[in-house]
């Protein structure tokens, strides 16, 4: 009966360093964490954001949108508590000629690219303020990536005017959000009143 036992105990131990082997050696030959499963928000970084100031209606923010990363990402929405809405814009020229801004799907920044978002170009639309911005303000916008992950953003308020633009179709809907400055480019905003509400650009 000893020695039954012994034997048997022996070839348990057997058996169980036998697993314990093949465990470890599963674990080592186990990938690590793969970096392009990391959320796109976590390698962009957002620098000199600012937005310009409004009593109510539209206006605009711009800013520098860098990543950081080893793998492209993809900008596909923006929401802020200070407005009813928000859009992707950029700035184009139409069949006539004339710069219009229109509203995209998403912007695209390369790894180790930038985008900047500055007046005339490409921006942030903010519609339906949900109150007055005043220079010196902050600004919380929330970018999404298309992979779901989220970056806060807080953009400063500054006073800034210029000329109007043309919105793609001639309006924004049923929305009224008076007329929106861009810079110095001279481009008319159709009927809409209240430059004061526009949102300032310049190239």
């Amino acid at each position: 009966m000893r020695t039954i036992t012994t034997r048997r105990a022996g070839a348990l131990a057997i058996a169980l360093a036998a697993a314990s082997a093949l465990v470890a050696c599963s674990t080592a030959d186990a990938p690590g964490p793969d970096a392009s499963t990391a959320p796109q928000a976590d390698s962009v970084v957002v620098a000199d954001a600012w937005i310009k100031a409004a009593e109510d209606g539209m206006t605009a923010a711009f800013g520098t949108i860098a990543n950081e990363g080893d793998e492209a990402v993809r900008i596909v929405a923006v929401e802020s508590t200070a407005a009813t809405a928000m859009e992707l814009h950029e700035t184009v020229e139409d069949d006539s000629g004339q710069m219009i801004m229109r509203e995209v799907d998403g912007f695209d920044i390369a790894p180790g690219a930038s985008m900047a978002l500055e007046p005339g170009g490409d921006h942030l639309m903010v519609m339906g303020t949900t109150a007055s911005i005043v220079a010196g303000d902050d600004v919380v916008m929330t970018l999404t990536f298309d992979d779901g992950s989220t970056l806060d953003v807080t953009a400063t308020a500054r006073d800034y005017s210029g000329a109007n633009e043309t919105y793609e179709g001639g309006d924004m809907g049923e929305m009224d959000h008076g007329d929106m400055d861009h810079g110095d480019m001279g481009m008319d905003h159709g009927d809409m009143q209240g430059a004061d509400d526009a949102h300032g650009t310049d190239r």
